[in-house]
């Protein structure tokens, strides 16, 4: 009698024939009655609704949304030819975000179709889909299916818009008219329909985003035809990006998010220090900071680093040859790589605060800083060698977020229109916050995007005289929580905020002295408060009895007496650690055994 791990075993292999060419989602009939409930039961099937099933993972914890977004367009597709046959379509608004390179999931998706009974259908996460009956399909000539999806062909879908979406959605609407080569698709439908309102702010459109002789078509056509047509323009001040040659739409995209934020990043951040006098002065502090960076850095993706591991890398202790729990370790992997790709950034920052072009450095190198990040999981043989390849080659999808980012095929078009951006940019605040956001927005690395935007956030930093900032791990939550605002709202602001925050206190003057500690045990907690100076701050510390029983031989021992013998090295580890910004959220600073190498 089969075990139940080879049972088990039996259905995964009828899920993994189910699975080819990426497939994800499935009906439920696709898998007999036993093989649907084992896989489902041991986590690798979730249930959308009765009928549907989309792939999963066991460790997705409870209340995880990844697996869905990642299923959302497929299913959506699967469903809708399930139920209407090829009689459905998008709205022409969301056929244009499409077009567009706007990923994000919707709260609700509107499908037209003829056979639709007008119900909203409730989904995963909340989202629904709402099924709107229309009389009669459009005309075939006038949609287009892309991955599954039933959409509006760009021309149709801007002749279809009421005017409104120009305003309320500038960007989208201007990213699709730069992808038309000409505007014959246009004009037919224009021409057909008898549209003169909407010819006379298309063409307007048009010119005012640098492409006059499509506005001229335009107008030409349409008098040809006896049109009375007047142009207007369908946008509002401030909402206008020049676009005069065809582009695709993900490069569009990337030059005018650009354009449409970096004001607001400039109105906030503080002005540059200047590139530093002093360079070596800089670099040291460079150095100095690399242990609080890389335990922030990588804790912020889920690695469980500690600073002993970090510095024990650093000073030479991993040794993946001759210890199978370093060859094993992938905590240990990835602050190797941490090490290896910061020792690469350093080099450009000290290129940078020499005069060159950061940008210009960091499209030649950025490629290395990714494959020094990984190259250890490679030589361990937890990753196959293309992983150091470069850009990714799949779809990703950020974990609780709405937002998806760009198609793997659009990445190798984003990319290079991310760092002509970035080239053009005089501002060093503008490049760091928005080349940190739209690096991490377009994802261009199967893993360790984050780590990347913070690299470059930082050489970007420098172009300015800026001092490297370290993102905390007790931040992380508003830190996503600023990066998803940007990319599902198109908000840079609080994004913004959060990093001139860090910065500012960065360049603060600050420094901690111990005149009168004070130090007393804590009873009930097991640990030694004592306090420091700031100026007329005062900074509350704490280390605790653990560390002092681990790293001071205080097991057994007056806590206070180990303090107090101890004193120098305790608050010499208090005041870098502060000096850094390495605090609390509170602003206190707190000893634990896993701080001290």
């Amino acid at each position: 009698m089969p075990l139940p791990n080879e049972k088990l075993a039996e259905s995964l292999d009828v899920l993994k024939a189910l699975q080819e060419g990426h497939r994800r989602v499935f009906r439920s009939d696709d898998l007999s009655r036993v093989h649907r409930e084992r896989l489902v039961e041991n986590g690798f099937l979730q249930e959308v609704m009765k009928g549907w099933l989309i792939s999963s993972s066991p460790d997705t914890q409870a209340g995880e949304s990844t697996p869905w977004h990642a299923s959302f367009w497929e299913f959506c597709a699967r469903y809708c030819d399930e139920r209407f046959g090829d009689q459905w379509h998008l709205s022409p608004e969301q056929s244009l975000f499409l077009h567009g390179e706007r990923t994000v999931i919707p709260d609700q998706l509107v499908v037209h179709s003829p056979k639709a009974t007008n119900n909203d259908i409730q989904l995963l996460f909340g989202t629904t889909l709402y099924d709107l009956k229309v009389a009669e399909m459009p005309p075939p000539a006038a949609l287009t299916v892309r991955d599954g999806l039933r959409l509006f062909t760009a021309a149709a879908a801007l002749v279809r818009v009421p005017e409104s979406f120009f305003q309320l959605y500038p960007l989208e609407a201007q990213v699709v008219m730069a992808s038309l080569a000409d505007a014959s698709d246009l004009l037919r439908l224009l021409l057909n329909g008898g549209h003169s309102a909407k010819a006379g702010y298309l063409a307007k459109a048009f010119r005012q985003t640098g492409r006059p002789e499509l506005a001229d078509e335009i107008l030409r056509a349409m008098k040809g035809a006896g049109y009375d047509v007047r142009e207007s323009s369908p946008f509002e001040a401030g909402q206008i990006f020049r676009k005069p040659q065809r582009a695709a739409p993900i490069m569009s995209r990337v030059e005018m998010l650009w354009e449409s934020m970096r004001g607001k990043v400039l109105a906030a951040f503080p002005k540059p220090p200047g590139l530093p006098t002093d360079r070596e002065a800089y670099l040291r502090c460079v150095d100095e900071i690399y242990r609080t960076d890389a335990y922030h850095s990588l804790s912020i993706e889920g690695y469980s680093v500690t600073p002993s591991l970090v510095e024990r890398v650093r000073q030479g202790g991993w040794d993946p040859e001759h210890d199978a729990g370093d060859r094993r370790n992938r905590d240990a992997l990835a602050a190797r790589g941490y090490w290896q790709a910061f020792q690469l950034v350093k080099k450009e920052v000290e290129k940078v605060i020499a005069g060159e072009n950061p940008a210009t450095l960091a499209r030649a190198a950025h490629n290395d800083w990714y494959r020094e990040l990984f190259q250890p999981c490679v030589t361990a043989g937890l990753l196959e060698p293309g992983a150091l390849a470069g850009y990714r080659n799949l779809p990703v999808y950020l974990r609780g977020s709405r937002y998806v980012p760009p198609r793997w095929e659009a990445v190798r078009e984003a990319m290079p229109a991310f760092f002509d951006v970035l080239e053009k940019e005089p501002e060093p605040s503008v490049r760091a916050v928005l080349g940190h956001w739209l690096l991490g927005y377009i994802h261009p690395y199967p893993d360790g995007n984050g780590r990347m935007a913070r690299f470059l956030m930082n050489v970007m930093l420098a172009s300015g005289g800026y001092p490297w900032t370290v993102i905390r791990i007790v931040d992380r939550k508003s830190y996503l929580s600023a990066l998803d605002r940007a990319s599902i709202e198109m908000d840079i602001h609080p994004f913004t905020i959060f990093i001139v925050r860090r910065v500012q206190w960065r360049l603060e003057p600050h420094d901690l002295t111990f005149p009168a500690p004070m130090e007393s045990l804590v009873l009930g907690r097991d640990m030694v408060l004592f306090y420091g100076q700031d100026g007329d701050a005062v900074v509350r510390c704490a280390i605790t009895g653990e560390t002092l029983d681990v790293h001071f031989q205080g097991d057994g021992k007056d806590k206070l007496k180990v303090f107090r013998a101890n004193r120098q090295p305790i608050e010499q580890e208090i005041r870098r650690r502060y000096l850094a910004g390495d605090t609390e959220l509170d602003g206190s600073i707190l000893i634990r055994a896993g701080d001290l190498p």
